[in-house]
């Protein structure tokens, strides 16, 4: 099988299929699009999800964080804890482990997320450190959105820009390859900067009381995974105009150096926001200090991308995000 995610149809086919048994508790389940659970325990309903950290070394805790809890907050909920589990290498110290440990401490604690437990070992089958995080949060029953509740007509919306995390994580593990291709130290220095864009915790409780249709936090797969997914969960078409993306400067000028597409970049930090009435969304985001562009809109069948010039193609691409074809 090829590196990244495994395509929908695989997973559908080996992954989600084979889960037969549902409990009534359960708001949405285990399906293409959807990061996380949603279960109504009585009172407010319990967000849970689960995500790993693969394609990163430098600063792993601090992503797995946030990359976990953006999951929560694609359903408008608050998030209130999370636990890790550390598959860590032999060479690994005991200062390194601290080390580690701290950094999840330390970013979880700041967007007021408790560390609630997990499990930590050291093996020798594994060659890096691996982190995967389970972060449970809550959001009340008239708040809470699924990638599923997507309908033709809606406009889709992206926040803060393109790429973020990608753009992060090539400035942190590729510098010598990024000053080879002409890109200069003070770009790369700014880039580096973008960790502090990563959260989507924000515009996911703003967005979850305006009303609007889905939300799906953009990660692996970037832009179109993410306008995939959607899709996919909704049983809706769509239509992206690829002049109305927003990519900011230090993204653009890495990915053209790298000859990568910022629209199939990871990008932790930007939320998709589905909604019947983009520019109210856009608006209220702005007042709020959030940067935020309408760019398509969702059709009741067909998958398409509107070029610059105007042209209308089919929409396709690789279902592989392009760290990992960078990294390949």
């Amino acid at each position: 099988m090829k590196l990244g995610k495994i395509p929908g149809h695989c997973l559908q086919q080996l992954v989600l299929d084979k889960i037969g048994f549902k409990r009534k508790e359960v708001l949405v389940h285990a399906g293409l699009g959807e990061d996380s659970a949603v279960v109504d325990l009585g009172g407010e309903l319990l967000v849970i999800s689960s995500d790993p950290i693969t394609g990163a070394s430098k600063n792993a805790g601090y992503l797995a964080v946030h990359i976990a809890c953006n999951d929560l907050a694609a359903t408008g909920a608050e998030p209130l804890g999370l636990q890790t589990i550390l598959l860590l290498p032999s060479y690994m110290t005991e200062n390194d482990l601290e080390r580690l440990m701290e950094e999840i401490v330390k970013t979880a604690s700041s967007i007021g997320v408790e560390v609630l437990g997990g499990h930590t070992e050291i093996l020798s089958i594994v060659s890096k450190p691996l982190i995967a995080v389970t972060a449970i949060g809550k959001v009340e029953k008239e708040k809470y959105d699924s990638s599923s509740g997507a309908e033709p007509g809606d406009e889709v919306i992206v926040t803060k820009g393109l790429g973020i995390e990608g753009t992060y994580i090539l400035a942190n593990e590729f510098e010598e390859d990024l000053l080879k291709a002409g890109i200069s130290k003070d770009i790369i220095v700014s880039a580096r900067k973008y960790g502090d864009r990563l959260s989507v915790i924000n515009e996911g409780i703003i967005a979850a009381g305006l009303g609007v249709h889905a939300m799906h936090d953009i990660t692996e797969g970037g832009f179109y995974g993410a306008v995939e997914e959607i899709s996919l969960a909704s049983g809706s078409g769509f239509e992206i105009y690829r002049e109305k993306f927003p990519v900011n400067s230090e993204t653009e000028l890495i990915c053209s150096a790298l000859g990568i597409d910022p629209a199939g970049l990871i990008s932790s930090g930007s939320m998709l926001i589905v909604a019947p009435d983009g520019k109210r969304v856009v608006d209220i985001l702005k007042e709020k200090g959030i940067f935020s562009a309408v760019v398509g809109r969702m059709l009741k069948e067909g998958k398409y991308l509107i070029e610059a010039d105007g042209k209308r193609n089919s929409f396709s691409w690789s279902n592989k995000d392009e760290l990992w074809r960078l990294m390949e």
